[in-house]
């Protein structure tokens, strides 16, 4: 049974950075606004469905008081508000650097554990942790100073080809050699 909860969280993990990259190019393509409202839509489609076939007996079987209604209304609220930052963290930073933010939340859980319940933590926390806290800083330092300047030397040095018809402003003896040429290149072609 481990392994099948071992894949069970990879797939997951996969599928939710799979998630993550097409949202982020969503939203750099398209609204912002248009993006929330599908994926809230979307998401409830697919939750409620998923509720009907896995969880229909469970919900049944819960005692609904008001604790219990709080508790669903504060991971509603969580939901929303972690909905709709989303979009504007992937569009500043990418879903890399989304993802590997995502890692660090771990280490509140582990906080917690550790100073309000004083349970002892695995020494592979304190790894898992470092290697996160390395990745971000490599990341961050490789995207804000690229090594070559590819990046922005190739939009600033975009070429552009003067079109026959702004051609003839400048002069009109050029157009008539330029269209005889092209004529000629078409019927050798």
């Amino acid at each position: 049974m481990p392994l099948l909860g071992d894949a069970l969280v990879i797939a997951g993990t996969v599928c939710f950075a799979f998630s993550n990259v097409g949202e982020e190019y969503c939203v750099k393509k398209n609204d912002r606004v248009e993006l929330v409202a599908m994926l809230g839509l979307f998401q409830l489609f697919i939750s409620t469905i998923q509720i009907f076939i896995f969880e229909r007996k469970s919900l049944e079987a819960i005692a609904w008081s008001p604790t219990m209604i709080s508790s669903f209304a504060g991971y509603a609220i969580a939901i929303f508000t972690f909905s709709s930052i989303s979009p504007f963290v992937l569009k500043m930073s990418g879903s890399t650097l989304f993802n590997l933010s995502l890692l660090t939340s771990d280490m509140w859980a582990v906080a917690i554990r550790l100073l309000f319940y004083q349970q002892q933590i695995n020494w592979l926390y304190y790894v898992a942790f470092s290697v996160v806290a390395i990745g971000l800083i490599v990341y961050s330092l490789n995207e804000s100073s690229p090594v070559d300047g590819t990046a922005k030397g190739t939009e600033a040095a975009a070429h552009y080809q003067q079109l026959p018809s702004e051609d003839s402003s400048t002069s009109g003896s050029n157009l008539d050699s330029q269209e005889n040429k092209q004529l000629e290149e078409a019927h050798i072609c």
